[in-house]
């Protein structure tokens, strides 16, 4: 493999995703203003709400495993602000990585072709396989290092908002860390590598967001099923999730591999 000719191209790409609003903004600042600006709204739910209802309080702490309804606060606000920000919107945090994963992918071949640049990078002197594992780690490694980036800023948000008050720190919890560390990173070679599929059938970058925006559904369904309390996101299940993620991206992968050859590329652009 020639790393130096992959490296080159990684930062060439990076180069122009940081240079773009169109990426930046949707895969990265939308994100990242939720990721602060919930859960820091989280520490004023004391002040602001009346848990008057025992009713309502018992129906939110009977969907929580014993142990974690055992290391919460006694006051009532506090109690509910612990649990929105360790719980109920946690899973905003695998917004980041797979957003940013996917936004990339999709600029990645389609972005070349809009812009012109394609029939040059195909030109290259890297191989098939290389050209594409350039592209491919040119989404994966920022959304990775992202997405943690992201869930240090949420957990430093939530512990500064609620942790203060209750006295400790909220955050990580165990499946905090495994959503940050091991969820995020395979979602987003997931999602990666089916947005680069597209991104290498489709002619425009837009097309390739309209259709691979679906990688976004599973994100947005956990963070539902979590907040609803309809399902709440173990550590297992959690493994589990991330050991799904891995064997759908090691499909997809080797169909986006073979999606960006210069032999389909060299067609798709004739």
């Amino acid at each position: 493999m020639n790393w130096r000719g992959i490296t080159a191209v990684v930062r060439r790409d990076l180069r122009l995703v940081w240079s773009s609003k169109s990426v930046v903004v949707p895969s990265i600042v939308v994100p990242g203003l939720l990721l602060i600006v919930l859960p820091a709204l989280a520490g004023i739910v004391p002040t602001f709400v009346d848990f008057a209802s025992a009713g309502d309080l018992d129906a939110l702490l009977s969907a929580l495993p014993a142990r974690v309804v055992d290391g919460l606060s006694s006051d009532p606000g506090l109690m509910v602000a612990e649990v929105v920000v360790t719980w109920m919107i946690a899973p905003l945090v695998l917004l980041v990585p797979v957003m940013f994963a996917a936004v990339v992918a999709a600029d990645g071949i389609a972005g070349e072709k809009e812009r012109g640049t394609l029939e040059g990078l195909l030109l290259t002197p890297l191989s098939d396989r290389e050209l594409a594992v350039s592209k491919l780690l040119a989404a994966w490694i920022p959304a990775a290092v992202l997405g943690i980036g992201g869930a240090v800023l949420y957990a430093t948000v939530a512990n500064l908002s609620v942790g203060t008050q209750v006295g400790r720190l909220v955050l990580p919890t165990t499946e905090f860390a495994l959503m940050a560390l091991w969820v995020g990173p395979t979602f987003a070679l997931a999602a990666m590598a089916a947005v680069s599929l597209v991104s290498a059938r489709v002619k425009t970058t837009q097309e390739a967001f309209q259709i691979g925006g679906v990688v976004v559904i599973p994100v947005v369904a956990m963070l539902v099923s979590q907040a609803s309390g309809a399902l709440l996101l173990s550590s297992w299940l959690l493994i589990g999730a991330g050991v799904v993620a891995l064997v759908v991206a090691a499909v997809l992968l080797r169909a986006a591999s073979r999606a960006l050859s210069r032999d389909r590329l060299g067609i798709r652009l004739s």
